[in-house]
């Protein structure tokens, strides 16, 4: 039996990685077989495409072009194998995270990202994608609480971030079949209760 594959995602700052690891320990508590991984990365090509993509600058397109190779590779090696073998994979970021940083942020033509979504993933899309939604100004004051060298993408302005996160939230609206939206100003109670209840009802 394939296995799922739930992906996180949402602007710097909303506390992805927190949930992250808390979901990972809830599925091996309810006896899953579970592979965190993580965008862009996941393999070892991909963390050396995701080291260049966070320190380098570069053009946007060769920007989107790494980001779907590290994707590629990613599927490939790791995701696909997983699932088939019955396991749940569980990622920081997919391909949601390049429409709404390489195309929202950004600007790439939608039309590019749906070609290259095309080309390296043909028609494989999560099950689940988890979307947490912070404004961008308390986003980018817990970034800057962190107290860590940021890297090329948590350096963008404020107005870059809302961008980003108008089009997470404009997608989710597309899809809410797919998509589920989490509010971040909540508690971190709260919010792992509301976490459990849609994997519980969506993938069990």
């Amino acid at each position: 039996m394939r296995g799922k594959f739930i992906t996180l995602e949402g602007i710097d700052g909303a506390g992805k990685s927190t949930h992250h690891a808390w979901l990972i320990d809830f599925l091996k508590r309810k006896g899953i077989d579970v592979v965190p991984t993580r965008e862009p990365g996941g393999t070892p090509l991909g963390e050396k495409l995701r080291a260049l993509v966070l320190s380098e600058p570069m053009h946007l397109e060769t920007e989107a072009l790494l980001m779907f190779a590290a994707r590629k590779e990613h599927l490939d090696k790791l995701i696909l194998p997983a699932l088939a073998s019955g396991k749940w994979v569980v990622s920081d970021r997919f391909t949601d995270a390049s429409y709404a940083y390489q195309g929202g942020g950004r600007g790439l033509a939608e039309e590019k990202l749906r070609a290259l979504e095309d080309w390296a993933q043909a028609g494989f899309r999560p099950d689940l994608t988890l979307v947490f939604d912070l404004p961008t100004e308390i986003a980018l004051q817990r970034l800057a609480e962190t107290g860590h060298r940021p890297d090329r993408f948590e350096q963008e302005s404020q107005a870059f971030f809302e961008r980003v996160r108008q089009t997470y939230l404009f997608r989710a609206h597309a899809e809410p079949g797919r998509i589920k939206i989490l509010d971040s100003t909540e508690s971190l109670h709260n919010i792992q209760k509301k976490l459990e209840g849609i994997i519980l009802a969506y993938l069990f």
